[in-house]
């Protein structure tokens, strides 16, 4: 008679890892999850800095920067809550890594221009100047994230052609 022995292994986990549940902690030690949060808080602290300063040289160009500014820290907060939170998931109407590359695409010009200006019209106010080198911070972190999700997104496609 053949006997067969069967070999049976449990394993058991305590506590929860970053996957599970609804909120995905994970995103946060990613690249673009730590890009998000560098950008944020570049763009925080570029409209802070603007928004405490006294004596601004220039109303027109620091109210162009401060809208600039906290339009985009608001968005990429939208965006980081979105992937924290698996929104992305729930939300399919939408080509979500499209709209990221277009809110990169508009906010490294943006952010760029309003950089430029603010630190041109600072008039050697230290916290105009410390925010437009924020501003330069937060549209290289944004570039970075443009060419990320470019190449996610837009990036080369098999086409099945010889070479």
């Amino acid at each position: 008679m053949d006997s067969m022995s069967h070999t049976v292994i449990t394993t058991s986990t305590t506590g929860r890892t970053s996957g599970d549940g609804m909120l995905n902690l994970g995103y946060t030690r990613t690249i673009p999850g730590l890009l998000k949060i560098g950008q944020m808080v570049a763009l925080l602290v570029a409209f802070l800095c603007v928004r405490c300063a006294r004596g601004w040289p220039s109303w027109a160009a620091f109210q162009f920067f401060e809208v600039v500014s906290l339009w985009f820290f608001i968005a990429f907060l939208l965006f980081f809550l979105m992937h924290l939170f698996r929104l992305q998931a729930k939300m399919p109407c939408f080509n979500w890594p499209l709209t990221e590359f277009f809110h990169y695409s508009v906010g490294v010009v943006l952010v760029c221009i309003a950089s430029i200006v603010a630190a041109v019209k600072a008039g050697g106010v230290s916290a105009l100047v410390v925010s437009s080198v924020f501003g330069f911070i937060a549209t290289f972190l944004m570039a970075v994230s443009l060419w990320t999700t470019y190449s996610v997104s837009c990036g080369p496609h098999q086409t099945g052609a010889v070479v």
